[in-house]
């Protein structure tokens, strides 16, 4: 009777895993399908991930429409990128979401697209980090640009590397934009969310005039952001400029290459820390 229990357990653990795995396939195809029909993407454009388990990441193949997939076509990698499962192979920008599960425990789906608006500000050399919206303020912080880096080579992930632990969503020169998060559905909607802004974000220029939220807004934000973090889960900086001066319990620290603000983080022992 103890042998039976036991195979049982053994059983219905291997039925559940098959369970979760055979959905992490249907959300994929959906999230591929939903990329390429919002524009995100063009021909075989993108990658999608989510991990599996500790060493185990399902992933889209290389050569094939994101839009066009069958819950077949998924490859699983290990945290070497060496395929475990499969008929077809791997995307040639697995590196890039090996690094982000590396470096963001916290991470569980990679999203890479390459929407009109954003990655034309990839290709103009120009992150979203104004801080005009507050619910991108809120959701996203700001959304940095990192340096060009070949596709398919490490050195498009050596570029992203000082980045993926403070922001959720990055700027890649003249390629796309790379988001990730907690599970599939919220990388996705980041996705959607770097797009948007990037739309607002070119009407300003066009209308030739910005108006970013001060440092006063910015902190009546933190605390909003510090209330729901159970919904919030990115890392990102928040925007501030030089000019302000941020209340006593903010610090402002450089980000990238920019010369017009800085971020503002809580000073330790503050309430704005990743991961409360």
């Amino acid at each position: 009777m103890h042998c039976f229990l036991c195979i049982s357990e053994v059983t219905f653990g291997l039925l559940g895993e098959m369970a979760t795995e055979h959905h992490l396939r249907r959300e994929i195809i959906r999230c591929g399908a939903l990329l390429h029909t919002s524009g995100f993407i063009a021909a075989t454009d993108g990658n999608l991930s989510v991990r599996l388990d500790d060493k185990r990441v399902l992933v889209t193949p290389t050569g094939m429409s994101k839009g066009m997939m069958k819950t077949s076509d998924l490859v699983i990698v290990d945290m070497e990128g060496r395929k475990l499962k499969g008929r077809r192979e791997v995307t040639s920008e697995i590196g890039m979401h090996l690094l982000i599960y590396r470096m963001r425990p916290d991470v569980n789906a990679v999203v890479h697209a390459h929407p009109r608006t954003a990655t034309g500000f990839a290709a103009a050399g120009i992150a979203l980090n104004q801080p005009l919206v507050c619910e991108v303020v809120i959701g996203l912080g700001q959304i940095p640009l990192a340096p060009y880096g070949t596709p398919g080579t490490p050195e498009l992930a050596e570029t992203l590397k000082p980045l993926i632990p403070d922001f959720d969503a990055i700027l890649m020169a003249n390629h796309g934009v790379v988001t990730y998060g907690t599970d599939l559905q919220s990388a996705y909607m980041k996705m959607e969310t770097v797009e948007h802004f990037a739309q607002i974000t070119l009407v300003t220029h066009l209308l030739g005039k910005q108006q970013p939220l001060d440092v006063a807004h910015l902190e009546k934000l933190l605390a909003v952001r510090s209330r729901y973090m159970g919904d919030v889960t990115s890392a990102a900086r928040m925007p501030a400029f030089f000019n302000d001066h941020p209340a006593d319990d903010l610090v402002e620290e450089p980000v990238g290459e920019s010369k017009s603000f800085h971020s503002i983080r809580h000073r330790p022992g503050s309430g704005f820390r990743r991961g409360n």
